[in-house]
């Protein structure tokens, strides 16, 4: 009986890979150009962008939201799982970032799917909550933007989802320095660590923290 998830050398983590992934060429290219954004760090992993795409599916998602765009390769994973009438909202403030997105989904054929909205995301989600027909009108949500506005991000998507709708959080496990306690005076740890405690409490959500990529925490929305 298997006590903890298997730890991945570099060979196994290839051949997981080499049997799982299967990376559009229009992707593997906006991969390849984000590798010059000093940011690039940010990008997800193939696989964990693929997971995304099979939850969109498994999900039938037709509306979807996302926070933190960046060069647009998550929100691409996503579009390209949507069905036509799917719809996705992106929320980012980088125009540089965002104009390489918005190239690589016109030439994915996916734009017309796309609501990029250059804003404060937090201003975004007040204004879907305020404006009507955005509560519990969500089927996605997925969160990968500044750390220090995880939990107003979390709050909101809470509001904005369906009962049964899926909230997707990235990054939750940093590098492995949220589990370090020696690590004390970074602000970043110190606010994930909270925000992880707060959700695993959180008795609204059914909840998983899937170890992919730098750690993906699932939290479906209870009825």
């Amino acid at each position: 009986m298997a006590r903890q998830t298997i730890v991945f050398d570099d060979r196994l983590f290839d051949y997981i890979r080499s049997v799982s992934l299967r990376q559009p060429d229009v992707l593997a290219r906006l991969r390849d150009e984000t590798q010059r954004f000093p940011q690039a760090n940010m990008l997800l992993t193939p696989e964990q962008g693929q997971f995304l795409g099979l939850l969109v599916e498994m999900m039938d998602a037709r509306r979807i939201i996302e926070i933190g765009t960046f060069t647009g390769y998550s929100a691409l994973w996503m579009a390209l799982a949507l069905p036509e009438d799917g719809r996705l909202i992106c929320c980012d403030i980088d125009e540089k970032s965002t104009a390489v997105a918005r190239r690589f989904w016109a030439e994915a054929g996916v734009a017309g799917k796309i609501d990029l909205r250059m804003a404060l995301a937090l201003d975004t989600l007040e204004s879907l909550i305020t404006a009507g027909g955005g509560t519990s009108a969500f089927d996605l949500v997925f969160i990968d933007a500044d750390k220090s506005n995880y939990l107003a991000y979390y709050e909101k998507a809470l509001v904005l989802l369906r009962p049964g709708g899926l909230i997707a959080i990235d990054n939750v496990l940093w590098g492995g320095e949220v589990a370090d306690p020696t690590i004390r005076d970074d602000k970043t740890v110190a606010v994930l660590r909270d925000f992880n405690a707060r959700l695993h409490a959180d008795s609204r959500v059914s909840l998983s923290l899937v170890p992919i990529g730098d750690g993906l925490t699932l939290a479906r929305k209870r009825a």
